[in-house]
């Protein structure tokens, strides 16, 4: 079920660059201490909920979950997530990047679709 590894670690990639993404934007919205904040505070906000939010047994994942969630859910956290990616890097005035990111989740999630397929049903 979209675990081959090399699929993995692509999933890996986009989430750290996701995390970039709104680290970069948020340190372009504050100034001084709140710059650190805002560019500390919302990725790991961001990583905080894409850890602990998990479906239990889930293959590409460690199988445990912290808090145990739907499969929908888990897979709206996910987009979520990436759609805020891609809004931040078009708000810093990167549209093209942002739209080669998104491009490239949405064919990490066409080549997972056994894995979408799986949340949508749990």
């Amino acid at each position: 079920m979209g675990s081959h590894s090399i699929n993995l670690a692509i999933r890996f990639i986009l989430e750290l660059s996701a995390l970039a993404a709104v680290e970069m934007w948020g340190w372009r919205q504050g100034e001084g201490w709140m710059r650190y904040l805002f560019a500390l505070g919302i990725p790991i906000a961001v990583a905080v909920i894409w850890g602990v939010f998990a479906v239990p047994n889930d293959p590409s994942r460690s199988g445990t979950a912290v808090v145990a969630v739907p499969g929908l859910l888990r897979l709206g956290i996910e987009l979520v997530v990436f759609a805020l990616a891609v809004w931040a890097l078009g708000n810093m005035g990167y549209a093209k990047l942002g739209w080669v990111f998104g491009i490239l989740v949405f064919f990490h999630y066409v080549v997972s679709y056994d894995r979408v397929q799986w949340l949508i049903a749990q």
